[in-house]
């Protein structure tokens, strides 16, 4: 196939990249290359004969006409965004233009094309989301999102995902475009930008720096290696049904604290400190504004309908994340430069 792939530099769509070139598949990359996104990421497929970078903002209709009609892909996987809740509660304008207007050209410039090439069956607007739309969940291990979910967002991040994911929706219904959807629970691993909670662990305890907790720890996420991950969008935008959404877990439910005490564990084996545990930087900080307790996903659809489940345990996944950051000091050194990296956003409420 040939995918045109928006945010391809940063986090997540970097490794969609990464792995639909390693699977034969021709890229399009389109990125603004914002403060988040970094082309180092996919430095190792850059002079891949499949893969073309265009820089552009998709919030330009221009731009995103231009692309299409150049490149003529069979379809679009859709992962720009902006996606950091403490930037989204300090600066939700960012968040509204390109989440939501951004979506939106990107919609109808997709809809342009589509029409304009014959509306072909086989192409599809893949629009890769969050769990994050869906709100809050009690502590009970048998409640999960699942894709008949209520939308109930509580930040400005969430709540311009679940615009964007009603947007695409509503294109499928009107226009007949040819949509799937995928909301996933967080991701770690190699290239997570260093102003999330894991790198910031890591990063912070080789510095000797505190490493920060929101309030209690208590806070519950479902992590997904960022590589299962794209395995899964790929999967999707190939296979899928039309106009169906898929969930997308790692079916590894830790609390925030028993996720940092297991990365100081970590770095405390592969490099130890003179004297004591990296757990004795752990520190404990005022609360962000409208935290939501847990998220936590049910995969059964994906996993009986693609056959689909993550092969990485988060332990492993931790792992593998923890010897990337140590081995990898000339990747994110210089991000850490970059504005707001290193500072405690998402006080203001």
């Amino acid at each position: 196939m040939r995918l045109l792939v928006t945010g391809g530099a940063g986090f997540i769509g970097s490794a969609v990249v990464r792995r639909a070139i390693a699977d034969g598949h021709q890229v399009v990359n389109l990125d603004a290359l914002t403060y988040a996104a970094c082309l180092d990421n996919v430095k190792s497929v850059s002079n891949a004969p499949g893969y073309a970078f265009e820089q552009a903002d998709i919030r330009d209709r221009a731009a995103l006409d231009r692309i299409l009609a150049t490149h003529e892909p069979d379809a679009v996987m859709h992962l720009a965004a902006e996606s950091h809740v403490d930037r989204s509660i300090d600066g939700p304008g960012d968040f509204i233009e390109t989440n939501i207007t951004g979506t939106y050209n990107m919609l109808e410039a997709t809809r342009a094309y589509w029409t304009a090439q014959g509306r072909p069956e086989a192409f599809r607007f893949h629009h890769i989301s969050t769990d994050e739309v869906f709100g809050s969940l009690p502590p009970d291990p048998e409640v999960m999102f699942t894709e008949d979910t209520p939308y109930d967002p509580r930040s400005p991040y969430s709540a311009s995902k679940a615009s964007s994911d009603h947007l695409v929706r509503a294109w499928h219904e009107t226009y007949g475009l040819p949509v799937v959807l995928t909301n996933c629970s967080n991701n770690y691993g190699p290239f997570h930008f260093p102003e999330k909670l894991i790198p910031v662990v890591i990063l912070n305890a080789i510095a000797g720096k505190p490493l920060p907790i929101y309030g209690t720890g208590a806070n519950i996420r479902d992590w997904l290696y960022v590589e299962d991950h794209a395995d899964a969008l790929l999967l999707v935008v190939q296979k899928g049904q039309v106009g169906r959404s898929y969930n997308i877990g790692g079916e590894n439910e830790r609390t925030n604290l028993d996720l940092v005490q297991t990365l100081c564990s970590i770095l405390d084996r592969l490099r130890p400190k003179a004297q004591g545990s990296y757990a004795d930087q752990i520190t404990f900080v005022a609360d962000r504004p409208g935290h939501d307790a847990r998220y936590a996903i049910d995969p059964t659809r994906i996993r009986e309908e693609l056959g689909w489940r993550p092969s990485v345990t988060v332990e492993e996944g931790l792992e593998r994340t923890v010897r990337w950051y140590l081995d990898n000091e000339d990747w994110w050194r210089p991000l850490q430069a970059r504005a707001g990296v290193g500072q405690r956003l998402g006080v203001k409420a």
